[in-house]
């Protein structure tokens, strides 16, 4: 409940609002209501609008005669202050039922942008300096007038009006209408509305299909027959414990995600243009595009539709509310991990209140953070107030508890048919953490691995925090074991320390117990959870900063994906962006030997830090959201240098000298095409404007691209340096400053790329797997 004054004579405590600046963030102080309306203070409310999509229509509300603002004049669905300490998704919901009687779950609130509203009224007396969370409710039909209950004090009553009139009436400025200027940011409103439902189908089929072209559909093999009987028998199960893998994923990236796959999936069959959305989600696994910047390529429109039966007053006849399942056009950058309307100043307001080892846990992997009253309005006082207490930690274990229960059943089994008994302690130690929360010792049983059936499964990468870059993901990934090409890369596990204490970083801040990562090259068969958009040609964990610290890392290599990226992408992207000269030093081994040591040198350098201060921390915590793009980039200018690095120590053949450099080149063009909102593309985009700026790239008249062999070694070592000493350091400053200095997509990489869209080179790959019969009947 929010901190409130009592009026004189015992009135009813007077509400209290957030005061905010001029750009809406919260000053750390509150006052009555009247008070800031009064002084013109900056404070924040919600808008909430209900759409008929059938009628294409508005639902606006008559204020009550009664309002110090606006009496009398027909307004917003729905609209009210956010009290001090409460939240704008909460404050949505309540208004929309204490001002109509309509109760919906916060699936049905689609956020769409924050209008600043500015105006003095009542002869100068009120000053209204507002910022509006404005959410859009999409219900299939309108809402009988008889299912609405009327807060007297607010509403006198309702009425629907269809998207024109209503543009019409604010045009013209109609007195009977609150003033809004549809000229100005609130025309968002409808331009956002009116785009959604244009009829469009065939450019909207053109688009989807040029999005889809960008990946090129490859069938993936790994010789099954290789593994044991027993091991095939207990693929089966893991294969199914990765299925309920997705599931998780899907619900982290967004809370309605699964509602939508399977609206899609149901309806896919029904046109060519349902069949080409679901064929891009299943990409993406979301409705927004990797590739573009995560734009969303479908819209609320498109999604799944819900009934609601007990939503508002009974009417005979009518069956209840039915609502679109909504998510918002721009993907949410702390996905499903923290509250939707958490801003980053409550989330470290509540940190401070926590003991050490509470902020461990809420910054922590395996925890997400929710609101007390998250899933019932009338406990939402239970520990909400205005110091920021209503934000709780809830384990993975508890937050995903139907699905983790599955999916460890399952693991179990894997377990007890497997003839390996290092992969059957594996199998066991996951399905155990899944329910305990605790995937320390699993973490380890994971770098201790030695089976021809090589299985990773759980929560581990951090991409999807875009916020803190804080919260893991559940992927899994299956192959099968290349035990030729597992004993070929041994010598790179064995010099890590050799690499560690030669790194260009000032000694104070090198380790002297790094230890050497095992590798194990596989052949996929199967992944699930976080592998949307471009795949993964190798992974480097656990990101666990206690292993890491105590026993390094493990790698897996993914060969089957590398070779398919390295013919149907590499090549033609160094045929029209590498010059001719330059183009017979590209070859896999060199692409395939810098990928390894990326991974590889992701288990050295800076990891636990010590601050200025003195205190202990780690690079992660301290670079926050930039902590994934940074270290990308350092794994892979650190890798070219220790590529360079082993072949002068003669442990690597001199020929790789030249093709690693092109190769990379050539690479540079297919990773910024992820977009520079991913990681690895943000990154590739700060190595090519580096190496560019000091003439280790050089861009040729004709738009192709060539590496200069003099100057691109010192380059390559001065990024090096540039990262290793901003992580060392925790220097978030000079990581923003790095990153937006040369993290841009520059003119030469976008001549570049828009040479490889003309002539349609794939962007990536979109793995398709399959079994033997055998296995494929087991599946069903």
């Amino acid at each position: 409940m929010a901190a409130a004054d009592v009026n004189p004579g015992g009135a009813v405590p007077e509400e209290h609002f957030d005061v905010l600046t001029k750009t809406g963030e919260k000053t750390g102080t509150s006052k009555p209501r009247s008070q800031v309306h009064r002084d013109g203070d900056y404070h924040r409310a919600v808008h909430v609008w209900i759409y008929a999509e059938n009628t294409r229509e508005l639902l606006l509300q008559r204020r009550a005669d009664c309002k110090d603002s606006w009496p009398g004049l027909w307004d917003i669905s729905s609209a009210g202050h956010i009290s001090a300490g409460s939240s704008s998704l909460l404050t949505a919901r309540r208004e929309l039922e204490e001002e109509l009687g309509v109760r919906l779950p916060e699936d049905a609130f689609e956020f769409l942008f924050v209008f600043l509203q500015e105006s003095v009224i009542n002869g100068g007396t009120f000053i209204n300096n507002e910022f509006n969370d404005v959410y859009l409710v999409t219900t299939l039909d309108p809402i009988p007038l008889e299912a609405f209950t009327f807060q007297e004090t607010e509403v006198s009553t309702v009425r629907y009006i269809s998207l024109d009139e209503y543009k019409k009436c604010l045009a013209k400025e109609d007195e009977d209408y609150v003033p809004y200027d549809i000229n100005g940011q609130y025309g968002q409103l409808f331009e956002i509305i009116e785009r959604r439902y244009l009829d469009e189908e065939q450019q909207r089929r053109l688009a989807l299909q040029k999005q889809l072209d960008r990946y090129a559909p490859i069938h993936l093999h790994a010789e099954l027959s290789e593994l044991s009987e027993a091991n095939q028998e207990a693929l089966v199960f893991i294969i199914k414990a990765a299925m309920v893998i997705d599931d998780i994923f899907y619900t982290q990236a967004w809370n309605t995600n699964q509602e939508l796959r399977d609206w899609l999936k149901k309806y896919s069959d029904d046109s060519s243009l349902n069949k080409l959305k679901w064929m891009y989600y299943s990409i993406n696994k979301g409705p927004w595009s990797v590739l573009d910047e995560k734009k969303a390529f479908l819209t609320t429109a498109d999604s799944a539709i819900k009934l609601c039966a007990e939503s508002t007053r009974p009417v005979s006849g009518w069956k209840g509310l039915q609502y679109r399942a909504a998510f918002p056009a721009k993907k949410p950058l702390g996905a499903t991990f923290y509250p939707s309307d958490m801003e980053k100043t409550e989330f470290e307001l509540w940190k401070e209140t926590l003991s050490d080892e509470e902020q461990k846990d809420a910054t922590g992997f395996f925890n997400v953070i929710r609101r007390c009253d998250d899933l019932s309005l009338e406990n939402s006082s239970a520990c909400g107030n205005a110091d920021f207490h209503d934000l709780m930690m809830v384990p993975f274990s508890q937050q995903y508890r139907p699905f983790l229960e599955k999916a460890s059943a399952l693991l179990y089994k894997a377990a007890e048919v497997t003839d390996c008994s290092s992969l059957s302690k594996l199998l066991k130690g996951k399905a155990e953490a899944f329910l305990s929360n605790d995937y320390y010792e699993s973490d380890i049983s994971w770098m201790e691995l030695d089976s021809k059936l090589d299985v990773t499964i759980g929560p581990y990468e951090t991409y999807e925090d875009e916020l803190y870059g804080y919260k893991a993901t559940f992927e899994a990934f299956i192959g099968v074991r290349d035990d030729l090409a597992t004993s070929q890369v041994k010598l790179f596990g064995d010099n890590l320390q050799i690499l560690e204490r030669n790194l260009p970083l000032d000694n104070k801040y090198k380790s002297e117990n790094v230890v050497a990562a095992p590798i194990r090259v596989i052949r996929l068969v199967y992944n699930s959870g976080d592998v949307k958009g471009p795949q993964t040609v190798a992974f480097n964990l656990p990101n666990d900063e206690r292993i890491v610290n105590e026993r390094g890392t493990s790698m897996v290599m993914l060969k089957n994906i590398s070779e398919a990226k390295f013919e149907h992408i590499l090549q033609p992207i160094a045929d029209v962006c590498i010059n001719v000269d330059q183009r017979e030093n590209l070859d896999f081994d060199s692409f395939y030997i810098h990928t390894l040591c990326h991974e590889c040198c992701h288990g050295i350098g800076p990891h636990t830090i010590t601050l200025p201060s003195g205190q202990k921390s780690t690079v992660r915590l301290e670079l926050q959201e930039l902590h994934s793009a940074l270290e990308e980039a350092k794994a892979d200018i650190v890798g070219l240098w220790a590529v360079k690095f082993l072949i002068d120590q003669g442990l690597l053949p001199r020929s790789f000298e030249k093709s690693m450099y092109v190769s990379f080149l050539a690479g540079c063009f297919r990773s910024v095409r992820f977009g520079l909102e991913e990681a690895h593309g943000k990154g590739q985009a700060l190595q090519f404007n580096w190496l560019s700026e000091k003439g280790a790239f050089i861009s040729l008249p004709d738009g192709k691209f060539c590496v200069d062999f003099d100057k691109v070694e010192a380059a390559v070592e001065g990024l090096s340096r540039e990262i290793l000493m901003i992580q060392a350091r925790g220097d978030k400053a000079a990581a923003e400053v790095l990153l937006k200095q040369y993290g841009i997509m520059s003119q030469p990489l976008d001549t570049a790329l828009k040479k490889l869209e003309q002539i349609q080179v794939p962007v990536d790959i979109a793995p398709l797997f399959s079994f033997p019969e055998k296995i494929t009947d087991a599946l069903s």
